[in-house]
């Protein structure tokens, strides 16, 4: 039989390296709980884990799980006190994620609005569903802007790359390493957010018009580090963007911080049902209220292998 798919053997131009630096500094040594760490991405056809190390300081007993949504997580037991704690995760995957406007949408679902087959309407469960409040129907409102309703477009595909790109030329976006997200709600009302508040309002929205959609978390590639101009926004942190699932074409990720489908520069470490439960780190300390200083997180995507 031949071969499909990609190439069985890496090849350098599809190669990258990640280097993940999480710091937390504290006022004084504190001992930490459990951390879960979500750093390893998800094998598929279009993403294949090549090799991986973590540093972590203070060292740590590890162990591996898997999440209800199949996430790769690390569970780190910390032995000894320490005024910083450290995470270092360097990984080099093989990546194939293709960069495209037109999707393969079943006859069915190119017009909104399409209803989900019985077989898969148990399985998208509550993707499907709202999340977040909207009692003045703000979100309805701002996504119907996009459809035939609302003077925009029938076409399923055209709706999805309108909110896209709208996200993207409308919001001011602002880097926040801090946990947590902004509702859909806060984010129309301030024009802003950061990677995650608008993939949740993206979300919100594509849901609000009856199409499942799910958070992903992971890392954004930006050529820029090649002396190419792009502009990306996200780069230099971990990035969060939109997969809807559309009948015949599957989950597609949708980036409204850059106004991109496709996921050529995009590689997803978590997919999630929600924002709070793809937190790149998760853990406890314990120590006085005021221990805790500041947490830097640094993010490098480099093509090759430099592990």
């Amino acid at each position: 039989m031949g071969k499909t798919g990609p190439a069985a053997s890496p090849r350098d131009d599809m190669l990258l390296t990640i280097d993940h630096v999480t710091v937390y500094r504290y006022r004084q040594p504190v001992t930490f709980g459990e951390h879960y760490l979500m750093f390893r991405p998800r094998d598929s056809h279009d993403l294949r884990f090549v090799a991986s190390k973590l540093d972590l300081s203070p060292p740590a007993n590890v162990r591996w799980m898997h999440d209800v949504f199949g996430n790769s997580i690390t569970v780190a037991t910390f032995d000894a006190p320490a005024a910083e704690l450290r995470l270092e995760s360097t990984i080099v995957v093989e990546h194939y994620g293709g960069q495209t406007d037109d999707f393969p949408i079943a006859d069915y679902a190119t017009t909104l609005p399409f209803a989900y087959s019985q077989a898969d309407i148990p399985d998208l469960g509550r993707t499907i569903e709202r999340h977040y409040p909207d009692l003045d129907h703000r979100v309805d409102a701002w996504a119907s802007r996009f459809t035939k309703a609302g003077g925009g477009s029938a076409n399923t595909n055209d709706v999805l790359l309108a909110i896209t790109r709208a996200i993207h030329d409308d919001f001011e976006y602002l880097r926040r390493e801090e946990s947590g997200v902004q509702s859909p709600v806060e984010t129309l009302d301030l024009g802003s957010g950061s990677c995650r508040d608008f993939a949740l309002l993206m979300m919100e929205a594509l849901r609000s018009l009856g199409i499942a959609a799910r958070f992903v978390s992971g890392y954004l590639y930006d050529a820029a580090v090649e002396g190419q101009e792009t502009g990306y926004r996200g780069a230099g942190a971990t990035h969060a963007w939109v997969d809807a699932y559309l009948p015949g074409a599957g989950w597609i990720e949708f980036d409204p911080t850059n106004g991109i489908s496709g996921g050529h520069n995009l590689v997803r470490v978590a997919v999630a049902r929600d924002p709070g439960q793809a937190l790149p780190v998760r853990g406890t300390f314990t120590g006085m209220n005021d221990d805790f200083l500041s947490m830097d997180v640094q993010v490098v995507v480099q093509p090759g292998n430099l592990l």
